[in-house]
């Protein structure tokens, strides 16, 4: 039983009506960006590298041009100059897909046999979609069960959470509602992470604060987002560099 949640569901169960319509306007105002072009690339010179994402949105590169200038593209550039590796790379990923489409729509079509690293970004769409915990958790277990069956010995990363309550475009309502529960998410996500082997969790909630700091980045707030919703290419190269120290830090590429 998830007591934070049961709480939180007490609390939000009032706001739903209005954060039902405020999510209507959201929808209306906020511009439809399509996904990134390019969804495979190579960078870095050294030792081969394979790496595959997975996920959402974010994954997908809404509010970047091309990969090479979203998430992965910074990912794969960071890990190539770390350790030295030429990092070929692809994106399976699609908007507005949960965790559950994902096992039943990308992972099927994923061709590749081997690979050195798989990083997952989900979470917000099964926030939007209001899954409990209990449901969100069922979901990613299907996800890595599904993968290991391809890659049994993969080291398997799952990017931050979505910081929802950061999101300018929407009310303070939904940033309530929806913040608050894909933050129950990631906190259900590391408490099953922590005893599976190879898999891994950047369970650091995402600050604008943190990151500025720890990157010297010189922009106001509002120059993160896209559209108020969707990363910037400024989030997506931060947030892709800052992924890859994780990785690197946490020594998950012992063999790399």
């Amino acid at each position: 039983m998830n007591v934070k949640y049961i709480l939180g569901a007490i609390v939000s169960i009032p706001l739903l009506p209005i954060i039902y319509f405020q999510g209507k306007k959201v929808r209306a105002s906020v511009p439809k960006l399509p996904e990134a072009q390019g969804a495979q690339g190579k960078d870095g010179t050294g030792k081969p590298f394979k790496m595959l994402a997975i996920g959402e949105s974010t994954i997908a590169g809404v509010g970047a041009e091309t990969h090479s200038q979203g998430f992965t593209g910074a990912m794969a550039r960071e890990l190539a100059e770390q350790l030295s590796l030429e990092v070929s790379w692809k994106v399976y990923a699609r908007s507005g897909y949960t965790a559950k489409r994902v096992v039943e729509k990308i992972i099927p079509k994923i061709a590749e046999e081997a690979v050195d690293l798989i990083v997952i970004g989900l979470g917000g769409n099964d926030a939007f979609t209001l899954n409990t915990p209990a449901q969100w958790i069922k979901d990613v277990d299907l996800v890595l069960k599904n993968l290991r069956v391809k890659f049994p010995d993969t080291p398997i990363v799952f990017a931050n959470m979505p910081p929802i309550k950061l999101f300018p475009a929407f009310t303070p309502a939904i940033r309530f509602v929806l913040g608050n529960l894909v933050e129950i998410h990631g906190q259900a996500l590391r408490k099953y992470i922590h005893h599976k082997p190879n898999t891994y969790y950047n369970q650091e909630l995402v600050t604008l604060e943190v990151w500025i700091s720890r990157w010297q980045i010189k922009a106001k707030p509002s120059a993160f987002f896209s559209d108020g919703v969707h990363p910037s290419i400024l989030t997506y190269q931060t947030w892709g560099k800052d992924l890859a120290r994780f990785v690197v830090n946490k020594k998950i590429l012992t063999s790399a």
